[in-house]
């Protein structure tokens, strides 16, 4: 949910005499320590506005860490983030106006209808009450909530709640959103349902930062991602060019009848290359360069008389991006809810002095973890 440092009702969100209108969120040279452990180690991106940046990066590889700093609930060690023009470390309460927050769980009040958590939050940032009315209601529409608007959201699904802690977040209309894992928890058709709201607010202009553990969600919302390992960034690109990094595509095959995968083994291997073999399956895989390669092997196929179901071009996934640049899935070790945890406890203590052991010029605005 943003932080409570409330725009004007009227005219929104303060414009940045300094921003680029091309560019709405930058990290610049981001470094948290907690003591001896440097949880972010010189991380730097620019989002374009109106984009959607992915952080990806095993559990625990500082991807939370990242974003607190980005929105003013942890102090950088050094360095420093401007959103909306605004830079974190000089002026956080601007920052604050300018962008939302989500976390993993949503932060709505069980007790209260979907319009009061609304009109509450709303009369935080000194919305008139007219004006609170009316955006209260655009919301809940936007969001598929006004049937279920004066229900108590106790009584609200999963999908529900976090569709609701979205509309929460947007009520000042921030023109960065910042979502830590915004689909945890949920079951395929509430995560699908929510894809399509968030596609709707790029569509209006919203810049988008989202930490997210599924693949697919990063394949299906980001246009360029950051994957971070160990608190450092080892890539960053478009999904596509990410899968390229990860190795070439595979043709695979399904055969209709078990006893033809040795002779169809055999013709596959002219391709090239090995060829892996699921008997239970009747599937072959072997690398192929592309729509070229595919063509030929299909060709050979139909000249062999071996009947064939099914044959495709598959291309790496964000699941093999991991794999190749970490040496592991994207599932870690370490779980960030531990990393939030660990920021939470060394917040005191690390952020009492900066880099150079001087007093920061800004403080620590968190009253609690950013989930």
């Amino acid at each position: 949910m943003s932080q409570p440092a409330p725009p004007s009702a009227a005219t929104g969100p303060a414009p940045s005499p300094t921003s680029r209108l091309d560019v709405a969120v930058e990290a610049i040279h981001l470094v948290k320590k907690f003591d001896d452990f440097t949880a972010v180690d010189d991380i730097s991106f620019v989002v374009p506005t109106g984009s959607v940046l992915g952080l990806l990066g095993p559990n625990g590889a500082g991807k939370t860490t990242t974003v607190r700093m980005m929105t003013t609930l942890s102090v950088p060690t050094s360095g420093t983030a401007r959103i909306a023009g605004f830079d974190v470390r000089e002026d956080p309460e601007q920052v604050r106006r300018n962008m939302g927050l989500t976390g993993q769980a949503a932060t709505v009040d069980e007790i209260l209808t979907g319009r009061e958590n609304l009109r509450m939050v709303g009369g935080l940032y000194g919305i008139t009450r007219k004006a609170l009315a009316a955006r209260t209601d655009e919301l809940l529409g936007q969001f598929s909530l006004s049937d279920a608007a004066d229900k108590q959201v106790r009584a609200y699904s999963g999908g529900m709640r976090r569709r609701l802690d979205l509309a929460v977040s947007l009520l000042a209309a921030p023109p960065v959103l910042f979502l830590d894992e915004p689909t945890t928890g949920l079951d395929p058709r509430s995560r699908a349902e929510l894809w399509d709201v968030l596609r709707r607010l790029v569509a209006g202009g919203t810049t988008l930062v989202l930490t997210t553990q599924y693949l697919e969600e990063a394949d299906q919302l980001a246009d360029n991602i950051v994957v971070i390992d160990k608190g450092r960034i080892i890539a960053e690109g478009t999904p596509l060019q990410l899968k390229e990094r990860a190795g070439a595509a595979s043709v695979v095959i399904t055969v209709s009848d078990a006893t033809s995968l040795p002779a169809a083994s055999e013709l596959l291997r002219r391709n090239g290359g090995e060829v892996f073999v699921d008997e239970t399956a009747r599937t072959l895989t072997s690398a192929a360069s592309g729509l070229a390669d595919l063509t030929r092997i299909a060709g050979w196929f139909d000249e062999s008389g071996i009947t064939v179901d099914d044959i495709g071009l598959a291309r790496p996934s964000l699941d093999d991006v991991f794999l190749s640049l970490t040496g592991h899935r994207a599932e870690g070790a370490q779980d960030d809810r531990a990393e939030g945890a660990q920021d939470d406890r060394a917040e005191g203590a690390a952020d009492t002095e900066t880099s150079d052991g001087t007093e920061p010029t800004s403080t620590d605005t968190s009253s609690g973890d950013l989930r």
